[in-house]
């Protein structure tokens, strides 16, 4: 059986969790994809779920400009799970009504279980939940009954058993809801009935025969970062299409300390790659200067790669295809989610298509995986732990973690002191227990004293966070003896900084990344 064959529909009312829910739902080795609300019923049919989730969103469902999808969604014979704004639109599309509530709830809650429901099998009577909403059920549709309330919230989970549609007003979806996953597991197993066939050897041998199926005798060139995604890629569509692959690594001025050399003998030896280095650091950095603003960053080094592929595909026969590793959460990020109402957080330099003058079509094998499935898929394919459980790294290096104007100084200040980061974190054992650690250098220069010499020379910020997908994040607890160790050094031994300080804040408000 394909992995395929059992498709869950997640439909997106402009919800930033919809990507969690598609991944809560894999966790549990049930294929998912995202839809947004705009979507044809026929789009949704064309995917045959069994199952049907609808997600949350910003808006009041009784608002003028509300988001909303064909009701007929109601009418598929599936089961239909809507979580908070979902959940109220499947009571108001069904003749419930919904209106602004009294007393808000938004972060922690306490519900109370009613009667016996499938969805709530094997878990408490009580059970702490997130909560995020402002309006809630007022009145239920004809055959629904309320399975579970809080202090505030009378209908906190609703259900027509008997037609398979369940609404709850928290969002299992999120850590904050302790038995989050088991809800939706009860959902997917015990109300959907899905076998759970989704899994990664079967999506590797799908890909490697949908890549033939597509390529032919055409070529394909990939941009190499040497990152977990790219390759990733490249080592799948190696096996799937050999030497028809041609692997381009371009040394953009902003890598990490002696990457350059690390990928291109270390590809070439591991993996037998088709690999074409390009040294083009002065080019990019030739174009960055003078630019302060991250946007613009971004943009430039994404069109300078897109000129460099332009040249390099023109040398070799018979190119008609880009591969990318493109990851789900790069595409919700960068545009309104498959669609949807979802906010543009920031541009992704490897998202948005690519211009028509280059002639190439994309090939995309990642692009609905979250970056622990892209994990999972490298382990699949054999690659070695320190590829696989590589750190996330951007795709405009070094620029946009240096904060203002890019210049060759100013990015050989940030690779030394990087290069300090990589070796303390990986020494002290944290490496594979954070998700990510870098150093950023800020626009900010400061007093200090070395020797009976003042200075006023720059500082480095130091970024450690811990996450499951990159989605959200929190700052890591980081040992004071490692901290200490990782300053004294960079201040030691990285030649015009004279001060690190320690980044304590988390994704959402902020983002990983400080640009």
């Amino acid at each position: 059986m394909s992995s395929r064959d059992e498709t869950i529909v997640v439909i997106d009312f402009g919800s930033q969790y919809a990507q969690l829910i598609a991944r809560r739902v894999r966790e549990q080795k049930v294929y998912a994809r995202i839809l947004p609300c705009t979507a044809s019923i026929d789009d949704v049919r064309k995917l045959n779920p069994i199952g049907i989730i609808l997600s949350g969103g910003p808006a009041n469902v009784y608002g003028e400009n509300a988001p909303v999808c064909d009701k007929a969604v109601f009418e598929l014979d599936v089961p239909v799970l809507g979580i908070c704004y979902g959940a109220q639109f499947m009571c108001q599309s069904l003749g419930g009504k919904v209106h602004k509530a009294e007393s808000r709830e938004f972060g922690h809650a306490d519900i109370s279980t009613m009667g016996k429901s499938l969805l709530f099998e094997g878990l408490s009577l009580e059970m702490p939940v997130w909560m995020s909403h402002g309006d809630q059920i007022e009145n239920l549709p004809k055959g629904f009954h309320t399975y579970a309330k809080t202090d505030t919230c009378p209908h906190a989970a609703i259900a027509n058993e008997s037609k398979g549609f369940y609404g709850v007003q928290f969002h299992p979806e999120v850590a904050h809801t302790p038995r989050g996953k088991e809800i939706i597991r009860n959902f997917l197993y015990n109300i959907v009935g899905a076998k759970g066939d989704w899994e990664m050897s079967s999506f590797v041998d799908e890909t490697i025969k949908a890549v033939r199926d597509r390529v032919g005798d055409d070529t394909v060139v990939l941009g190499l970062s040497g990152g977990v995604d790219s390759s990733v890629v490249a080592v799948l569509l190696n096996r799937a299409i050999g030497k028809q692959l041609h692997c381009i690594f371009v040394d953009n001025g902003v890598l990490r300390k002696g990457e350059f050399e690390r990928v291109v003998n270390g590809y070439r030896r591991d993996f037998d790659l088709n690999l074409i280095p390009i040294q083009a650091g002065k080019r990019f950095l030739d174009k960055l200067a003078g630019v302060t603003d991250p946007e613009k960053k971004r943009k430039i080094i994404g069109h300078e790669f897109i000129d460099i592929f332009e040249e390099e595909a023109k040398k070799i026969e018979r190119v008609k295809y880009l591969a990318q590793g493109t990851l789900y959460p790069d595409v919700i990020e960068s545009v309104a989610a498959h669609g949807g109402p979802t906010a543009v957080i920031k541009s992704h330099h490897n998202v948005g298509g690519l211009p028509e003058k280059l002639g190439l079509e994309l090939v995309e094998p990642l692009r609905e995986l979250f970056k622990d499935e892209v994990r999972a898929l490298g382990q699949e394919l054999g690659m070695p732990d320190s590829l696989v459980w590589r750190h996330p790294f951007p795709g405009p290096g070094l620029a946009v973690r240096i904060v203002g104007e890019v210049t060759p100084e100013r990015v050989k200040v940030l690779q030394e002191a990087d290069d300090v980061v990589m070796q303390e974190i990986h020494s002290s054992g944290l490496y594979r227990k954070v998700w990510q650690a870098f150093a950023v250098l800020l626009p900010i220069e400061s007093v200090g004293v070395m020797g009976d010499e003042r200075t006023y020379e720059n500082t480095v910020a130091l970024r450690v966070v811990e996450s499951l997908d990159g989605m959200t994040a929190d700052w890591t607890r980081m040992p004071y003896e490692v901290m200490g160790k990782i300053s004294n050094r960079i201040i030691n031994e990285v030649r015009g900084v004279n001060r690190v300080v320690y980044d304590i804040s988390s994704k959402p408000p902020s983002t990983i990344e400080w640009e």
